[in-house]
């Protein structure tokens, strides 16, 4: 059965890649706030943002179907949900272990659910959202710029870079001149890019993608390592530009940047690939904002 979660997860994405949707570019959430659950007030997390996002609705709530019953609603006939997914841990009791400390294990768990969007349900007034990417510019800008300043234990930053990059073991972001950009925000999406690689660096998330990582050239198991992280980053930035009220572009990417995605998707060994990156990327965002996820 978390084989068949994996598995329908990673559909969906290949699925959207297919269509040409990437959904960790997608201005949806950027535009009308990360999905939420309307009932428990909780935002969805990790790869859930992206599941729900890539569905271009134009509000942020989403109801189970009893949700929906228990708040005086009801789910219009003919729709059908869509799916997130629950990560967690349990503890199972092991009998006749030698020691009380083996008498315990940890094991984790993924679970199914369904859930519908506001536009699906009726008897329910959902509250108007508020379009964070219709702010001025400048206060985009000073957002963003809040952002990073905010940010814990931060790297080394430099200016004047040829290309954009993160050293680890300089533990330094380098950046090319803001001229070189085309905007604000263009520049600040580059940085959100290289501080969610920053955040691996083990002084903060130790995180394995990035301390195994081996760069562009790698081969291999290795080159899954480094695409990995690639994909880390890049959900982790699109995380900063939403709360930064950024809406990246979703056509900016190349057919070739599409295929790429969805090559390492389809590989051997890939079913829970995405879903424990956007969960690694959920947690570089949360550190670079230094912020508590949700219950």
């Amino acid at each position: 059965m978390k084989q068949d979660i994996y598995e329908q997860v990673t559909n969906r994405i290949i699925t959207q890649l297919e269509q040409g949707v990437i959904p960790w570019k997608s201005p949806y959430f950027s535009k009308v706030g990360f999905p939420r659950n309307f009932s428990t007030g909780n935002r969805y997390q990790g790869i859930n943002v992206f599941l729900l996002a890539s569905l271009r609705f134009t509000s942020p709530y989403f109801l189970t179907y009893i949700q929906a019953k228990e708040l005086g609603g009801n789910v219009m006939k003919g729709e059908h949900g869509s799916l997130v997914v629950k990560y967690g841990t349990y503890t199972k009791e092991i009998e006749g272990a030698p020691t009380p400390e083996q008498s315990e294990e940890h094991r984790k768990y993924l679970k199914a659910y369904t859930v519908f969007h506001a536009s699906q349900i009726e008897g329910i007034t959902f509250p108007k959202p508020k379009d964070v990417s219709e702010f001025p510019a400048t206060e985009r800008s000073d957002r963003a710029r809040a952002l990073v300043a905010g940010m814990p234990n931060p790297p080394k930053f430099a200016e004047g870079s040829a290309v954009p990059c993160y050293r680890r073991k300089l533990d330094s972001v380098n950046m090319p001149d803001r001229r070189f950009f085309t905007s604000e925000e263009s520049y600040y999406s580059t940085l959100f890019h290289e501080l969610t690689h920053a955040s691996g660096h083990e002084s903060r998330l130790a995180r394995k993608s990035l301390l195994e990582n081996k760069g562009i050239d790698a081969e291999g198991e290795a080159r899954k390592t480094y695409a990995e992280e690639e994909l880390v980053a890049e959900m982790g930035a699109s995380f900063l530009c939403a709360h930064a009220g950024i809406a990246e572009a979703e056509l900016e990417n190349s057919a070739a940047y599409l295929q790429g995605w969805i090559d390492a998707l389809k590989s051997k060994d890939a079913k829970g690939w995405i879903i424990r990156a956007a969960s690694q990327a959920q947690k570089a965002a949360n550190y670079i904002l230094n912020t508590q996820p949700e219950a």
